[in-house]
């Protein structure tokens, strides 16, 4: 493909560096745009169902699949739209949809909220692509893992440990998966923690006790290698199995 990375990346070997020392339970799961149906890998299936793109990544995260996705596999609309597949429903810009979900005192407050959604221009997407990433076929843009907050901050010292600094996280408790740690990261090349919302938690297996994370994939080699030290380190505590 046209747009495989420069330098490229051993997958296989990130993932297991990422499985080995954050004691994952499923795979760091391998994410990205389609801009054209020629950017989608020979071979690569489509999705056989509709669900939603948090529910995709589970898919990839727990049964190892690799497919891609177009706007008709889309169930959810506002993960649609963030991803750039979709355009935004009316409900959804007015604040309504949020609104009589009880999730903000006003449609005002919703509409305040949506108004900073990270995404895509609408309609610039022609599909997601997902993948395990240890099996990825494609060059992913974005990495997604969902564990444990032990295993974010492990994630966090690593992002941290060759600058320094400070991590900003920015999240609105909805559109975790889709906005949060895929939009919101492909766009702004920075690392980005989520809750999971409550529909990727009812959707997509993510449980009470894990939390998400996106990290840009042009950031995989230096977290593994970051990974590896911080795990081992004197002052680093063990996460349980």
């Amino acid at each position: 493909m046209t747009t495989a990375m420069k330098i490229p990346i051993n997958y296989a070997e990130a993932s297991e560096i990422l499985k080995k020392y954050l004691k994952l339970s499923g795979s760091p799961v391998a994410f990205r745009f389609a801009t054209k149906k020629e950017d989608i890998p020979a071979g690569i299936p489509e999705l056989d169902k509709t669900i939603r793109h948090c529910a995709m990544i589970n898919l990839a995260r727990k049964e190892g699949r690799v497919f891609f996705s177009t706007a008709s596999k889309h169930e959810c609309n506002g993960g649609a739209w963030a991803l750039g597949i979709r355009e935004l429903t009316e409900s959804l810009k007015t604040g309504d949809f949020y609104y009589k979900l009880g999730k903000f005192e006003s449609s005002a407050a919703c509409k305040r909220t949506i108004d900073r959604v990270p995404h895509l221009q609408a309609l610039e997407t022609y599909a997601t692509l997902y993948a395990p990433l240890e099996k990825s076929p494609f060059d992913p843009q974005v990495i997604l893992i969902i564990a444990t907050p032990w295993t974010m901050l492990k994630l966090a010292q690593s992002a941290l440990f060759r600058l320094g600094g400070r991590i900003n996280a920015e999240f609105a408790g909805i559109q975790s998966v889709c906005a949060d740690t895929c939009a919101q990261t492909y766009l702004n090349g920075q690392v980005n923690f989520s809750l999971g919302c409550d529909g990727s938690r009812k959707f997509s297996g993510i449980e009470d006790n894990e939390m998400v994370m996106g990290i840009p994939a042009e950031l995989l080699p230096e977290i593994t290698e970051s990974l590896k030290v911080v795990a081992a380190a004197p002052g680093s505590k063990p996460g349980s199995k």
